[in-house]
C-alpha cells in the first residue's frame, strides 16, 4: 500500500469515528475541570482508547490525571499529546476539549499505519497545562524521553503549522506591613498595599526598557479588608515572559528589583516565591511542521507555516520540545476577533466549525505520523534538525 492510499484509509477511519469524537469533545466541554482535577476527562479519554484497543497506563509518572495509551510495538514511537484541563470560571475557553479529541482521533487514524508498519502510536494525557505546567512535571519525570516525535494541535483563530510560544515563569509576591487606624494613627502603620502599588508603578516604568518580546503582567490578590485600616498585608501573582530562557532569567531579576525597591521605600517586608516549574519556549521542528502543513493543505485547509506578527503566549509543550522533536500547530476555529481565553472562544470550541476543525486536525496529525512511520529518511531529517538545536 502506497502512502497516498494509506492516508486515504486514515481519513476514512477518522470519518467513521467522527460522531464518537465529537461526543467526547462535547462531554469534556460540558464538564470543565481545572488542572490536576481532570478526573472525568482523563477517565473518559482513557476508556475510549481502551475500547479501541490501546493499552492504557493510568497515573502516568505518578500524576493521577495523566495517562499513556499505546498501540503497536517497537520504534519509532510517535506521540500525540492531549490536554483537557479548563480555566477557572470560563471553562474551556482555550479549547482543550478540541485538543483532547483531536489527539484521540489522530491515534485512531494512525493506528492503521501502526498496524501496517513498524512503530508505536501513543496518546500521552497531559494535565494542568493552564496553571501548573503539567508537561514540565512529566518531562522532569522522564514521561517523554521514549518518544521519537511529539505532536499536538491547539485551536486558535488562524491556521499555522508553527507557533511562537514564549518562556514564562509565575511569581507569587507578598508584602507584610503594620496595621493601624488610617485616620487617627496612620504614622504607626506600614502600608503593605502601598508597596504593592509602588511595585506596579516600578514595573510600568521598566516596560519601555525590557528586551523585545519580554513582558510581565500581574494581579493583586489581597489589598486589605477595610479602607480605614492601614493594610498590613498585600499579595499578588505575576507572570514574566521572554523569548529565551536566558532573557527570562535576566528579566526575572529586573522584576524582583521592582519589588525590592518598593519594600525599601515603604518599610514593608517582601516575601516571594517562584512557581516550582517554568514554561520553556517552544522549539518548533520545521521538518515536522512542514510535513503536517502539506497534509493539511491536501485536506483543503489554507494553512501557513507561521505568522510572524502573531504570538501565542506560553505553553508547557515548550518543555517537551527541548527533549524530543516537537510540533505545536494551530488550527482556526473562529474569527480573529474571538480571542483565546474569552467566553466567545469557549463557545467556538463547541461549535460545528470547531468540531469540524478538530476532525481535520486529527487527520493531519495521523497522516504526519504515517509519513514518519513510512519514511526512514523523513524521520532522520526530523531527528537531525532536533540535534542541531
Amino acid at each position: 500500500m502506497d502512502i497516498t492510499e494509506l492516508k486515504s484509509k486514515i481519513s476514512a477511519e477518522i470519518d467513521s469515528k467522527a460522531e464518537g469524537l465529537r461526543a467526547l469533545s462535547r462531554q469534556i466541554h460540558a464538564n470543565p475541570e481545572i488542572g490536576f482535577r481532570e478526573v472525568k476527562a482523563s477517565g473518559w479519554i482513557s476508556e475510549y482508547l481502551e475500547r479501541e484497543g490501546f493499552a492504557v497506563e493510568r497515573n502516568y509518572c505518578r500524576l493521577p490525571t495523566a495517562f499513556k495509551a499505546s498501540y503497536g510495538q517497537g520504534k519509532p514511537v510517535i506521540g500525540f499529546l492531549a490536554e483537557y484541563d479548563a480555566l477557572p470560571e470560563i471553562g474551556h475557553a482555550c479549547g482543550h476539549n478540541i485538543i483532547a479529541a483531536a489527539a484521540v482521533g489522530a491515534a485512531l487514524g494512525a493506528k492503521i499505519a501502526g498496524g501496517l508498519l513498524n512503530g508505536t502510536i501513543q496518546v500521552v494525557g497531559t494535565p494542568a497545562e493552564e496553571l501548573y505546567s503539567g508537561k514540565a512535571i512529566l518531562a522532569e519525570r522522564g514521561g517523554f524521553n521514549h518518544l521519537d516525535a511529539a505532536m499536538m494541535v491547539h485551536p486558535g483563530n488562524q491556521d499555522t503549522a508553527v507557533v511562537e510560544a514564549l518562556a514564562c515563569h509565575t511569581l507569587y509576591i507578598e508584602f507584610f506591613g503594620v496595621a493601624a487606624h488610617a485616620a487617627s494613627d496612620p504614622q504607626a502603620g506600614t502600608n503593605a498595599l502601598a508597596a504593592m502599588i509602588l511595585s506596579f508603578n516600578n514595573i510600568d516604568a521598566l516596560r519601555q526598557h525590557l528586551p523585545p518580546k519580554a513582558m510581565v503582567h500581574g494581579i493583586i490578590t489581597d489589598g486589605g479588608a477595610a479602607a480605614n485600616v492601614v493594610p498590613a498585608h498585600s499579595a499578588g501573582n505575576f507572570i514574566v515572559r521572554a523569548n529565551t530562557l536566558a532573557t527570562l532569567e535576566m528579566v526575572k531579576q529586573k522584576i524582583l528589583n521592582c519589588f525590592s525597591a518598593a519594600a525599601v521605600a515603604t518599610g514593608a517586608r517582601l516575601e516571594y516565591r517562584w512557581e516550582e516549574h517554568y514554561y520553556a519556549p517552544v522549539l518548533n521542528n520545521l521538518t515536522l511542521c512542514k510535513a503536517y502543513l502539506r497534509n493539511l493543505r491536501q485536506l483543503g485547509r489554507k494553512i501557513r507555516l507561521q505568522d510572524p506578527k502573531e504570538g501565542f503566549g506560553s505553553t508547557d509543550f515548550g518543555n517537551v520540545s527541548h527533549l524530543v522533536p516537537g510540533m505545536h500547530a494551530q488550527l482556526g476555529i473562529t474569527v480573529k476577533s474571538a480571542v483565546v481565553h474569552s467566553p466567545q472562544f469557549a463557545e467556538a470550541a463547541i461549535s460545528a466549525t470547531g468540531l469540524a476543525a478538530m476532525l481535520q486536525a486529527a487527520k493531519g496529525l495521523a497522516m504526519t505520523a504515517a509519513d514518519l512511520l513510512a519514511s526512514d529518511s523523513l524521520l532522520k531529517k526530523v531527528k537531525d534538525e532536533f540535534a542541531k538545536k
